[in-house]
């Protein structure tokens, strides 16, 4: 097929190898445009700006792909479909019906649960066992098109949000190009999403990330392993930021039950554990400003933790 691929992020570059490497002229790649970043602000190309240059597919970045020059421009390449992976803005009605046969989007969970921008973390967060990639035929809503093709595939038990986000790329990208394949044969048969409620995946920001010991340690150890890489999960410790990386949930330390959650009730060689809401966390690996992550024993090694002492109040 003669394809217009749309996306930004890392999510999305395995899809559009996987459509070069499958044979489809993909005659453009549509990604948002470059963003400072660093202390130097230099400017950075997205990502599928830089695997597109590598495969010699011509780029283009509108700030606003709504403006009527830019709906113009796509309707010059006379595609037979449109592939939207992670692109970062609403397509008009005119854009999605451009094509013989539309748009196409690579969506990460098994719709309709958890539309919305951030699928992948949300999963893991929930405590969801599965999740998975569907293929989607778009319409004006959000994520609310007719579903093509799925893939579930099976959350491990420290699975992260990183962790699964790699593998949903990778399963999104095999997809998408069956789903092209099954769309020219015609063997397809779109299934219309139900209008019953559904879990909706809100933006991360780092807010979330904060730590509130009150919870229980089941949600908290769920909310680290979502945020991780980004934002991260947090908490303070002598007036600095610590970004905890990974724990394990475990019973309470004899005679804490009535400690406030965020007390660091046990401290060894190798780990502290905290009381939290209901049951208790032992923390693995940690990170303090201007130190890279480490285990907590090779935190423990450098820095002095007493029992008794609270997490989160300074």
């Amino acid at each position: 097929m003669k394809v217009i691929f749309m996306g930004t992020p890392d999510f999305s570059v395995g899809t559009l190898e996987a459509l070069i490497e499958a044979g489809h002229e993909v005659v453009l790649a549509v990604t948002q445009p470059d963003k400072p970043k660093g202390r130097g602000k230099e400017m950075q190309f997205p990502p599928v700006k830089e695997a597109a240059l590598r495969y010699g597919v011509e780029v283009y970045q509108p700030k606003r792909i709504r403006k009527d020059e830019c709906v113009e421009k796509l309707r010059s390449y006379q595609a037979d479909i449109m592939v939207v992976v992670a692109f970062g803005q609403i397509l008009p009605k005119e854009i999605l019906e451009m094509t013989p046969y539309g748009c196409v989007n690579v969506h990460a969970s098994l719709l309709p649960k958890y539309r919305g921008a951030a699928p992948i973390q949300w999963a893991v967060i929930d405590g969801e066992r599965e999740s998975g990639v569907t293929t989607m035929q778009m319409d004006e809503g959000l994520d609310t098109g007719d579903m093509l093709l799925k893939t579930v595939i099976e959350l491990d038990k420290k699975e992260t949000g990183g962790s699964l986000h790699d593998k949903l790329a990778d399963a999104g990208a095999k997809l998408c190009v069956e789903t092209l394949r099954r769309m020219e044969e015609g063997s397809i048969r779109p299934e219309k999403q139900s209008e019953s409620p559904t879990v909706y995946a809100k933006m991360l920001d780092k807010a979330l990330g904060r730590i509130d010991w009150n919870r229980d340690a089941v949600s908290i150890e769920r909310l680290i392993r979502g945020l991780n890489p980004w934002p991260s999960a947090y908490t303070t410790w002598d007036k600095k930021t610590m970004k905890i990386w990974d724990a394990d949930v475990a019973g309470d330390v004899p005679g804490s039950e009535e400690a406030k959650p965020g007390t660091i009730t046990s401290v060894s060689k190798q780990e502290f554990t905290v009381k939290t809401g209901e049951g208790s966390l032992t923390i693995r690996e940690l990170q303090i400003p201007g130190k890279k992550r480490m285990d907590a024993g090779a935190f423990l090694r450098g820095y002095s933790l007493k029992e008794g002492l609270i997490l989160g109040e300074n």
